[in-house]
C-alpha cells in the first residue's frame, strides 16, 4: 500500500503550559456514576447468566454511559489472564478450565438486551492451543443464531503470532476485526512483555489480506511516556497494514501496582492527534481522556461505513 505521510506529522507542537499532578486527574475526567435502571438491569442479567464484561475487570470509566444506553463488552473465557501486562486491571495467573456453554449464554443475554452492535473480547489463553480461537469462532455461531441482527465486533488477542488461529476466528466472519496494539514500540518490553509489536501489527496485516471485507481496527493509550514521534510511527505503521479505524484514549493507572501515568493530555491534543490520525487515511478515529476500545464502538461503524461509501 502505497501511503502518503505529511511531512509535518506532530512536528514543532507546542506541549501544555498547564502543570498537573500526576496523582490526581484533571477536571476532564469527571464521568456519570452508574446506577440507572438500565444499569442495573445489564448488571443483574450478567450476574445471573454467569457472564464477565471488560467494563467491570478493566475498571472503565465509561461504565455508566455504556451500560445506561444498553451497550457492553462480553469478556469470555474466564477472567483470568495468562499475562501480565503493566496497564491491564485484568487478574493475572492460572485461568480455570473452559466453559464450552458460555457461547450461548452470550448470545442469550445479547438477545435479551437487543443489542445492534455487540463486542466480544477475552483474556489472554496462553494455556490453550488454539489461544482460544474456537471460543471466538463458537460465539459468533451462537450471536447468528440467537441475536442475527446483531453486528458482531471481536477484540481478540494476538494468539502468540499464529495465523492458523487467527484465521478460525475470520472464518466465523465478524463484522469488525479488532486488536489493540495499546502502545508504542520503544514501550512494548515494560508495557505489555508478553506481546509483540510486530506480532499486533501482522496480525492487521493478515486479517485484511485473508478477509478483506472485514473492517479491521485498533487502539492506542496514550500517557505511557511515550513521545510525539512515537505516536507518529505508531499511526503510520498502523496505516501500513490497512488498519481502518481507530481508539485513542488516555492510560489511567488502575492501582499504585501498575505503570504510572507519565502526563496527561489535554482534550485540544485529542482533537489534534485525531485530525493528523485522519489525515493519514484512517476511516474513523475516535479519540479522546476518556477513550476506549469499545466506547461509542457502534457510532464508531456506522461512521466508518458512512464514510466509505461517500
Amino acid at each position: 500500500m502505497n501511503t502518503q505521510i505529511p511531512v509535518n506529522l506532530f512536528r514543532g507542537r507546542r506541549q501544555p503550559t498547564e502543570k498537573i499532578a500526576l496523582n490526581r486527574k484533571p477536571p476532564w475526567f469527571r464521568v456519570r456514576a452508574p446506577g440507572s435502571s438500565e444499569y442495573m438491569r445489564i448488571k443483574n442479567l450478567m450476574r445471573g447468566l454467569r457472564l464477565n464484561t471488560v467494563c467491570e475487570e478493566a475498571n472503565c470509566p465509561n461504565i455508566g454511559e455504556c451500560w445506561s444506553q444498553g451497550t457492553a463488552t462480553f469478556m469470555i473465557l474466564g477472567e483470568v489472564c495468562t499475562r501480565s501486562c503493566g496497564y491491564c486491571n485484568v487478574i493475572h495467573g492460572t485461568p480455570l478450565a473452559v466453559d464450552y456453554k458460555e457461547p450461548k449464554r452470550v448470545a442469550e443475554a445479547v438477545s435479551e438486551l437487543n443489542l445492534e452492535h455487540v463486542v466480544i473480547t477475552s483474556v489472554d489463553r496462553d494455556d490453550l492451543p488454539d489461544g482460544g480461537a474456537s471460543i471466538f469462532s463458537e460465539t459468533v455461531a451462537a450471536l447468528r443464531k440467537h441475536a442475527p441482527h446483531c453486528r458482531i465486533e471481536l477484540l481478540i488477542p494476538d494468539f502468540s503470532d499464529r495465523a492458523t488461529d487467527l484465521y478460525t476466528v475470520l472464518g466465523s466472519c465478524p463484522d469488525v476485526l479488532n486488536h489493540n496494539i495499546e502502545t508504542v514500540e520503544r514501550l512494548y518490553r515494560r508495557a505489555r512483555p508478553g506481546g509483540r509489536y510486530q506480532w499486533a501489527l501482522r496480525l492487521l496485516k493478515r486479517a485484511k489480506q485473508h478477509s478483506p471485507q472485514i473492517a479491521t481496527k485498533s487502539g492506542l493509550m496514550v500517557g505511557l511516556g511515550e513521545s510525539r514521534e512515537d505516536l507518529r510511527r505508531t499511526l503510520i505503521d498502523l496505516r501500513q497494514v490497512e488498519c481502518q479505524i481507530l481508539t485513542i484514549g488516555q492510560y489511567l493507572r488502575p492501582s499504585p501496582a501498575h505503570l504510572a501515568v507519565e502526563r496527561f493530555y489535554h482534550p485540544d491534543e485529542f482533537a489534534e492527534i485525531r485530525k493528523e490520525a485522519l489525515g493519514l487515511g484512517f476511516g474513523h478515529v475516535e479519540a479522546g481522556p476518556l477513550v476506549r476500545s469499545s466506547y461509542h464502538a457502534r457510532e464508531q461503524v456506522d461512521t466508518f461505513k458512512k464514510a466509505a461509501v461517500r
